[in-house]
């Protein structure tokens, strides 16, 4: 057997390794690094080389800040815009193919991460599984004069682009491809649903979690000027192009320290990150709802579907679980609830823990998720929707079935990074709910069918993944009516 496998690119020829059955490639280029002239550009093809490239080791990460939590990567090196390959054939010729995006925030994030290996997605479901990298934080996301908007999400594009023009070389088939992606890997799935750029380069989409944040133009410019201010200057190109990232990370860095007293900005001043996706007009026309309702992505087939318990993860690592006050919900109640009133009348026994997770749950991913669905409903499309409600064993089942956990138990990764803390000793729990999960995944990146019943308005089938798995109508139906006419728009700059 060769244990260096070899494909042919576009760009030229790579070098891989053979890892327990499969073709792994590793920093496999799709698009120039975007430095010196090409910073802040869009991405443009990868230079041709000439003999055969290395393709052992993952590409550098973008730059983006350590934060807090887990530890971040640090970029090494300006050849950001790289990929990654797990191949089970190289001569196959016509394996189904799934392309992941990360999350994080639109602010971190590295294709890189243990955790989004595709190596048991690619043995146990034979498809090719591709990651990459893409721009975050304001190399990505951030409005800039002179620029492009959503050059993060124009990097996804690009790496698309590369696996429609290059899979096959890798035994994958161009046309069956699905993308799947977790938190802001689902927001910019969304957005690309609803982007001309992206049309025809791929033909499935898992959406894990959508948040519901997509900025207007004049907050996402108010935002980038902000942050040039705090790096000492003004928001163009010329000027943020003489900044090294670390310095330009060090100004998002402060204005995301002081975004709770940037009253103009509204509800983002309320979250943790100053990025997502711009609805500019142009690379972005509209929100995503407002796109698939009307038949943007009607050729699609879509998987839509959040975690019942999504704000747990952050109120066990703020330690503000179990210690929330009455004032505290009663402000998120009359921040981000549709009707704060009758939001609290619903839930007549929730404690304030209750209604403020509750509240930011839905807000944030449970009711975009459900409305995405939704929308791809009505625009004609096919969409599958569950919950999952399977609780995380790791410390003591603290964190019930919050964000992040499904990212495990999708991949089959169950050790290392997030699953050491969410999973930790409760692997063998978490494990035949992780396989039934990779199945309905793999199947339906295989045939479109993911095995329940398409999602409707009047029966609402869920699938619910947990110990036991069950289709049922959507669990969360006082939420679902609390929020039927809420609509999601592009979040504006306030007076």
């Amino acid at each position: 057997m060769d244990h260096h496998p070899e494909a042919v690119t576009t760009a030229g020829a790579v070098r891989g390794r053979r890892e327990d059955g499969l073709a792994v490639f590793r920093g496999v280029p799709f698009a120039r690094p975007p430095v010196g002239p090409l910073r802040f550009a869009a991405p443009e093809p990868p230079e041709p080389w000439e003999g055969v490239r290395p393709a052992e080791a993952f590409g550098p990460p973008p730059p983006q800040s350590p934060g807090p939590g887990p530890a971040r990567p640090v970029a090494t090196g300006d050849d950001w815009l790289t990929c990654n390959v797990w191949s089970p054939d190289l001569g196959a010729g016509g394996l189904p193919v799934m392309v992941w995006i990360y999350g994080g925030a639109y602010l971190s994030g590295s294709s890189g991460d243990p955790g989004y290996s595709g190596a048991v997605l690619a043995r146990e479901g034979g498809v090719v599984v591709v990651t990459f990298n893409y721009r975050v934080a304001m190399e990505g996301f951030g409005q800039i004069q002179g620029a492009p908007a959503n050059r993060g999400l124009l990097d996804q594009v690009a790496a698309l682009t590369w696996v429609r023009d290059n899979i096959a070389a890798f035994g994958g088939d161009a046309g069956n491809v699905t993308v799947f992606g977790e938190s802001a890997g689902a927001g910019s799935i969304a957005a690309l649903l609803a982007m001309p750029r992206a049309a025809g380069l791929f033909r499935k989409a898992i959406a894990q979690s959508v948040p519901g944040t997509f900025l207007s133009l004049a907050l996402a410019d108010d935002i980038g000027a902000a942050i040039a201010a705090e790096a000492g200057g003004p928001p163009t190109v010329e000027a943020l192009s003489a900044l090294t990232p670390g310095r330009l990370l060090k100004a998002v860095e402060a204005v995301t320290a002081t975004m709770p007293s940037r009253g103009r900005w509204g509800l983002v001043a309320r979250t943790p990150t100053p990025f997502s996706p711009v609805v500019d007009g142009d690379v972005l026309p509209r929100t995503p709802w407002d796109a698939l309702a009307a038949g943007a992505a009607h050729d699609v087939a879509l998987i839509a579907g959040h975690n019942r318990d999504e704000y747990r993860f952050f109120l066990v690592l703020q330690e503000l679980l179990g210690k929330v006050t009455d004032e505290q919900a009663a402000a998120a109640l009359d921040a981000f609830a549709p009707d704060p009133a009758a939001f609290r009348a619903a839930f007549p026994d929730a404690s304030a823990d209750d209604l403020y997770e509750t509240v930011l749950s839905d807000w944030l991913f449970r009711m975009p998720s459900l409305h995405l669905a939704e929308a791809q409903a009505a625009g004609g499309g096919r969409a599958h929707l569950y919950e999952l409600a399977f609780p995380a064993p790791g410390l003591g089942g603290v964190f019930g079935a919050c964000h992040v956990l499904d990212v495990p138990l999708a991949f089959g990764n169950l050790t290392g990074g997030p699953a050491d803390l969410l999973i930790g000793d409760g692997r063998a729990a978490a494990e035949p709910v992780s396989a039934e999960i990779r199945r309905a995944w793999t199947r339906f990146a295989t045939s479109g069918d993911p095995g329940w019943p398409v999602y409707d308005p009047d029966r609402r089938p869920t699938q619910i993944f947990d110990t036991e798995p069950a289709v049922t109508p959507y669990p969360e139906g006082t939420s679902r009516s609390l929020w039927a006419s809420h609509t999601f728009p592009e979040l504006p700059l306030l007076p």
